[in-house]
């Protein structure tokens, strides 16, 4: 069985942890791995596994090659989208592939960023699920519902009410998120489970309905698999071929019209921490019903979640809150009011902030930066390079930089020049001079970089030499 991990989504109903440029699925938001790590974990430990296929954007690629830098993800295969066309391509992306790794893999399907506590109980519907997928069937997970949810969409299984064992169903039909009554109305009937978004398939069935239902779906994929090009640690599908796919997901594209789909039930603890008051509920809590992470201090406080990253977060008297508090914005709102923080990072988009995008804190395939002081004429960062990593060969049309080494050593190229900087120890990068910071120790640097000129832009970088592909 190969894994195929799904690691494009954004995260929005996450703001301000989640980000465009650094979604939830790469953060520790339940324990101390990421989701993307937890999700990679949790089933290469079913017997008979093989390294996974993970499937993200260009612009996400050194996450997640970083992120699953182990001996326990040895092997895998990143496969990046030229642009996102939602799952039924990018499942059919990893499937192609998959045939060319082993003989007719069975693939389990999984979105980079759910939630699974009971991992022993997934297992068992897996172990199911793998029986049917054996006989040609397209399975997906139904989780058993918990109570009302209007943010999920809903399977009936054929013949009544689910059994309480764990089986394979012919489905009945999908639904999309219904209302609070309609949703009343499923759990209570017990006809209904939740659409989990994970599959379990042999690869040639899937295939076999995507070229019948949706033929153009695997022509382009096919070609543009075909047309792919090895890069690194990267496979990267022909961008011209890609962008003529059709956009579906594979929920509408291929289970709602085979014949061949099966519906099994799961209790594992299952959540897609799709929103505040979703993370809210898997967190642990205190006595009084709150989650806090960080440096939090509440009195008089109930139901809520509060997070702290940079500074102590204090609150008294509320009930039903969320606040959440990172280095550039804090987010308070009604618990409640989940579907509004798209609206909000769709507000902040309008009027062109950064904070919609990026954190201050800016992962780097090298290392990281932190803008510490912006104003228009200058820009101070500290600067964090990993051993032996080094900055792209650049210069810049309108800005000069200072650079003050504060630990470790640093190799400086300069013009002409090469140099090396201890602690304690600085430089100059003159308007339009190449130049390149690396790391040669064997312990991270960190260097206090002051940007002065008429434009900081990121995108006032002209890069001559890259380590990373860029």
């Amino acid at each position: 069985m190969i894994p195929v991990v799904l690691s494009g989504g954004s995260g929005t109903r996450l703001w301000p942890l989640s980000r465009e440029g650094y979604p939830k699925q790469f953060l520790p938001l339940v324990g101390a791995d990421t989701m993307l790590q937890a999700t990679v974990n949790r089933i290469v430990s079913y017997p008979g596994v093989s390294a996974p296929i993970v499937v993200c954007n260009e612009e996400h690629r050194f996450f997640v090659a970083e992120q699953l830098n182990n001996e326990r993800y040895a092997g895998k295969h990143i496969i990046l989208e030229p642009a996102g066309r939602n799952t039924a391509p990018a499942v059919t992306l990893a499937a192609l592939q998959a045939l060319s790794i082993e003989e007719d893999p069975l693939l389990i399907v999984m979105p980079a960023d759910h939630v699974i506590t009971n991992i022993e109980s997934f297992h068992k519907s897996i172990s199911v699920a793998v029986a049917a997928a054996e006989q040609g069937m397209l399975v997906t997970f139904g989780v058993r519902p918990t109570h009302p949810n209007t943010g999920y969409g809903y399977i009936k299984a054929e013949g009544g009410r689910v059994p309480a064992e764990i089986t394979a169903l012919k489905i009945d039909r999908f639904v999309e998120k219904p209302d609070i009554e309609r949703a009343t109305e499923y759990v209570e009937s017990g006809e209904y489970l939740w659409n989990s978004g994970i599959f379990l398939f042999k690869a040639s069935a899937f295939l076999q309905e995507v070229k019948r239902l949706c033929p153009d779906v695997e022509s382009c994929c096919r070609t543009s698999l075909e047309k792919a090009s090895a890069d690194s640690d990267f496979l990267r599908a022909d961008r011209t071929t890609f962008l003529e796919c059709p956009s579906d997901s594979i929920d509408y594209a291929i289970f709602e019209r085979t014949d061949r789909a099966a519906v099994v039930p799961m209790e594992a603890g299952w959540s897609d921490v799709g929103s505040w008051n979703s993370l809210w509920e898997v967190g642990e809590h205190d006595e009084h019903g709150n989650r806090t992470d960080g440096d939090v201090l509440a009195i008089d406080t109930k139901g809520c979640y509060l997070h702290a990253e940079d500074r102590l977060l204090t609150a008294i008297g509320v009930k039903d809150l969320v606040i959440v508090e990172t280095g550039d914005a804090i987010l308070v709102m009604d618990k409640n009011r989940n579907e509004d923080v798209k609206n909000l990072v769709g507000k902040l988009k309008h009027h062109n902030r950064q904070e919609a995008v990026s954190h201050r804190r800016v992962p780097r395939p090298w290392g990281s930066f932190n803008c510490i002081e912006q104003s228009e004429r200058f820009q101070v960062k500290h600067i964090t390079v990993k051993p032996g990593h080094r900055l792209s060969l650049q210069m810049h049309h309108h800005r000069a930089e200072h650079w003050i080494v504060v630990k470790g050593t640093a190799k400086i190229t300069r013009g002409d020049e090469e140099f090396v900087l201890s602690e304690n120890e600085s430089t100059y990068i003159p308007v339009g001079v190449k130049h390149r910071l690396e790391n040669p120790g064997k312990i991270p640097l960190e260097l206090i970089e002051v940007q002065s000129g008429s434009y900081l832009g990121e995108d006032d970088i002209v890069r001559f030499e890259d380590s990373y592909g860029r």
